[in-house]
């Protein structure tokens, strides 16, 4: 479980997720899990909730799909969706993606959605509800930069979701 939150402002993307692993619903296994990577030369920015293997393995399937599509960050997404979608093994996955570029948000799933938000926000994982709403509040309300409203959606989920913890790592495009 985990909370991982990416923002869009003023023409800059940030996403930000903490650390922990958890083992079932009773014990932390590590608490300084990297859980957003970079990829394509550090021109997208994945970070992913769920299973660890699942998570690795659909980066990397991801990549493959930006390598074919030159970068285009929204046909690579919909591409590993439909494959996702379609092949008896990639269906076993549990996890979700959210990746990033420079100027697009999107969220991918195993169902073969591709949701690019309303708000420039997206959250998923188990606190994701609670840094959702913290990241849209603080858009809506604050003049915070993008890095600092996902670090701190993440804060305050990690403050009332018992599988999010305070050690938060933030990257910014």
């Amino acid at each position: 479980m985990t909370t991982i939150a990416a923002v869009r402002r003023n023409g800059h993307t940030a996403i930000a997720g903490d650390g922990q692993v958890t083992g079932g619903e009773k014990v932390i296994m590590k608490g300084t899990a990297e859980k957003i990577r970079p990829i394509y030369g550090g021109k997208v920015v994945v970070g992913f909730a769920g299973g660890v293997a699942d998570a690795v393995t659909l980066q990397d399937w991801f990549e493959k799909k930006l390598e074919l599509f030159q970068g285009n960050l929204q046909r690579s997404a919909v591409a590993l969706a439909q494959d996702w979608r379609k092949d008896p093994t990639m269906q076993k996955l549990e996890a979700m993606l959210i990746a990033m570029d420079g100027k697009e948000l999107l969220l991918i799933s195993g169902n073969g959605e591709v949701i690019a938000p309303d708000e420039d926000v997206l959250a998923i994982g188990s606190g994701g509800n609670f840094a959702q709403a913290a990241a849209v509040a603080l858009l809506r309300h604050t003049e915070m930069d993008a890095g600092a409203i996902a670090k701190e959606a993440v804060g305050i989920a990690s403050s009332i979701d018992i599988f999010t913890n305070s050690n938060i790592k933030v990257s910014e495009l």
